[in-house]
């Protein structure tokens, strides 16, 4: 059965049992004793630092395949392989749920009137252009009415760029335009399955991860129609996977350097911990490259940036601890803040920057020219080359327009609302009366794409959150903090516009990290290693009944997403609640 081990101290998902703490007598006088009234638990008595750096995967025991029939050998090497053919599998099925009918509608839906237009400029002109009003219908019917007018664009180039791949292979279709963001929905799912395994030291739970997004309806609508949001996800998906990877290849090489002493239990050595530097980090540069993309994608990357960023340098603090440094943020502020910063903000902005390249090769983009005109004459910036002065014009216009972005729509929405699934945003309604185009329904038919998280899944969410919440405060879980952070950094931010107008789709950003906390809770329910088998068993029946449940609400909601015709009577059914209208 699926354990989650954990990095820092090797508990579990369950509780271990507690050690005396220094500092708390028989009174109760110390910070943890008092603590324990709110259900703190300390860590378990002390162990080898290597093991505490660098805990190693629990080696899969391949009983499932023997009791399937087959062989010692060949069940051992299957279950070594599952940690690669589980999250191929779940991906797979991810792919064949998003690319089926991946053309229907035959419409241009919701705000792919925007994007899939821009990114069919851009592989036209290097810039985005100005379409005449009636130029949606005309491009089903095969007609593209392009122009080379520059229009005023309100989000930087990289997703209508990764649209525009799809567009440049399949054509100006609905296929076309909603290829790429299906196929970086089905790898993210593919992601999310490796990054839960690295984090939960668990195939089986990293695997329901996945699987739990591939069956979100927010997910699944976002990866079927070509928006940027999607794209957003996936990059800043990639950048919490690198910085999973960065965290554990660090660790490994401070154990590496703690001398042993000739002891065979690795022990804490101050010295080593508080001076090694940790060399070039790869994956952390790989990390800056993937939250430019997100923030050249949308500028509300730049919070996860910034949130990230502060991530990896507390990983980093909390790992000198372990190895001996007794003040390991000060030193990891010393030592480890500065490359984190060069390898993320540098990177990110560098990044940023060449995702314009469409836009400085040109001369025909919207404010592109704007130094050498109305911007033309003497400044404290005239040093600063005229296409960069330009883009931070236009930088500085687009960020004047989002805040001043406050126009009525109807399926706007708060984001106090956005975890319970208050309001979904519509993408396509059609209707027909009984008897009209073939309907032969009673009540008469109805097809729909509805932007509605899976609502099962979002709601299990919530209490996941709270979980997490307090496996964080008091079990010091790293793991909890790790996936609040994400939750934080890609919502919290939202708060601050309430004014604003904004929508629930926003919010599929957060849809990996809350599938993580959701897996992570079911990681509790099946139960501790050693537990009493009725208290496996009962696990066990709650977490399969909790995992089927998700599932048949994804496949009752499975119309609604897809834009398959359901009667009437059907549709309203579905229809929860009455902000779901």
């Amino acid at each position: 059965m699926a354990r989650v081990s954990s990095s820092e101290s090797g508990r579990t998902l369950t509780d271990a049992p507690p050690r005396p703490e220094p500092g708390g007598g028989a009174d109760g006088g110390g910070w943890t004793e008092r603590l324990r009234s709110f259900g703190y638990r300390p860590p378990p008595g002390p162990r080898g630092v290597r093991e505490r750096l660098t805990p190693s995967h629990p080696a899969p025991a391949g009983r499932l395949w023997r009791y399937l029939g087959i062989a010692p050998g060949p069940a051992a090497a299957l279950a070594r392989a599952m940690g690669w053919l589980g999250p191929l599998l779940v991906a797979t099925l991810a792919g064949a749920l998003r690319f089926t009918r991946l053309g229907e509608p035959d419409a241009v839906i919701f705000d792919e009137t925007y994007y899939a237009k821009d990114a069919w400029s851009l592989l036209q002109h290097g810039y985005e252009t100005v379409w005449p009003d009636d130029a949606n219908q005309r491009i089903i019917d095969g007609d593209i009415p392009a122009t080379d007018a520059a229009a005023y664009i309100v989000h930087p180039p990289v997703g209508k760029w990764m649209i525009a791949l799809g567009e440049w292979a399949f054509g100006m279709n609905p296929f076309g335009w909603r290829f790429m963001v299906a196929l970086l929905g089905t790898l993210s799912v593919f992601m999310l399955c490796r990054i839960g395994r690295r984090l939960f030291r668990s195939t089986a739970l990293g695997c329901l991860a996945g699987l739990l997004m591939a069956v979100d309806g927010l997910h699944f609508v976002m990866s079927r129609t070509a928006l940027v949001d999607l794209v957003l996800m996936f990059w800043l998906l990639a950048a919490f996977g690198a910085l999973l990877v960065d965290r554990d290849r660090a660790r490994e090489r401070l154990a590496a350097a703690l001398p042993t002493a000739g002891e065979p239990v690795l022990r804490p050595h101050r010295p080593t911990a508080e001076r090694l530097g940790l060399g070039l980090r790869p994956w952390r540069i790989t990390a800056g490259v993937c939250l430019g993309l997100a923030c050249a994608t949308k500028w509300n990357g730049l919070y996860v940036l910034a949130a990230f960023g502060i991530l990896t340098v507390l990983w980093d603090a909390a790992a000198r601890r372990t190895a001996g440094a007794p003040h390991g943020p000060l030193v990891a502020l010393r030592k480890d803040a500065p490359p984190a910063f060069l390898s993320l903000v540098p990177v990110s902005l560098a990044v940023y920057l060449v995702s314009w390249t469409g836009w400085f090769a040109t001369s025909g983009g919207y404010y592109r020219t704007w130094a050498e005109r109305e911007g033309a004459g003497p400044s404290a910036w005239e040093w600063v080359p005229g296409p960069l002065r330009s883009l931070w014009h236009y930088t500085s216009e687009v960020y004047s327009f989002h805040l001043g972005l406050t126009s009525d729509h109807s399926y706007e929405s708060n984001p106090f609302s956005w975890l319970v699934m208050g309001r979904p945003v519509l993408y396509f309604y059609e209707s027909r009366d009984p008897g009209e185009d073939g309907c032969d329904r009673a009540g008469g038919c109805v097809r729909e794409v509805l932007a509605l998280g899976t609502p099962l899944l979002w709601w299990t969410a919530c209490a996941a959150l709270v979980y997490a919440l307090w496996r964080w405060l008091l079990r010091r879980d790293w793991r909890a903090g790790a996936v609040l952070c994400a939750v934080a950094a890609g919502y919290l931010p939202w708060l601050l516009y309430q004014e604003r107008t904004i929508f629930s789709f926003y919010a599929v950003v957060l849809v990996p990290f809350l599938c993580l906390a959701v897996a992570m809770l079911i990681g509790a329910l099946l139960g501790p290693p050693g537990c009493p088998e009725r208290r496996r068993a009962l696990g066990v029946v709650a977490a399969g009944v909790l995992v089927l449940l998700i599932v048949w609400n994804f496949i009752y909601f499975y119309p609604i997403y897809a834009g398959q015709e359901i009667p009437l009577d059907g549709w309203r059914a579905r229809m929860w609640l009455g902000t779901w209208v």
